[in-house]
């Protein structure tokens, strides 16, 4: 699902696309937060690993990571983690149920995946 909103900060309309319940895709933010929780990690350090591990190509803002984390620990997909749970500094991992969704979504990507693949071939054969 698609929403369209207007930035005031900017004076633009901004796309925010949100995951897609009923078809079950993941946005690129969610998955990469989620993969980034496998080990624990505080909001920082998710930063860090997105930056690091797509080269740079995703650069999450605070407000950004923050609305998906808060958006993934109501989801239970990811839960705090350790025994300070109102630290500033609090960590996240990912829950057996986040763990499920990130193999839905490599399933669903993979079948997207080997379409577009089978597509392709088709058409350079031509």
């Amino acid at each position: 699902m698609i929403y369209l909103y207007y930035s005031k900060r900017n004076k633009a309309e901004v796309i925010c696309i949100r995951d897609n319940i009923k078809g079950g895709a993941l946005t690129e933010t969610t998955l990469l937060v989620l993969l980034a929780v496998y080990q624990p990690k505080h909001g920082y350090g998710i930063m860090q690993f997105i930056e690091k591990e797509t080269s740079g190509r995703v650069i999450l803002g605070a407000g950004t990571l923050y609305g998906a984390i808060n958006a993934l620990v109501k989801k239970k997909w990811i839960i705090p983690f350790g025994d300070e749970p109102d630290s500033r500094k609090k960590e996240y991992i990912i829950t057996a149920a986040g763990k499920q969704k990130v193999e839905e979504e490599l399933k669903r990507m993979d079948e997207v995946c080997k379409l577009a693949l089978a597509i392709i071939g088709e058409e350079s054969s031509t």
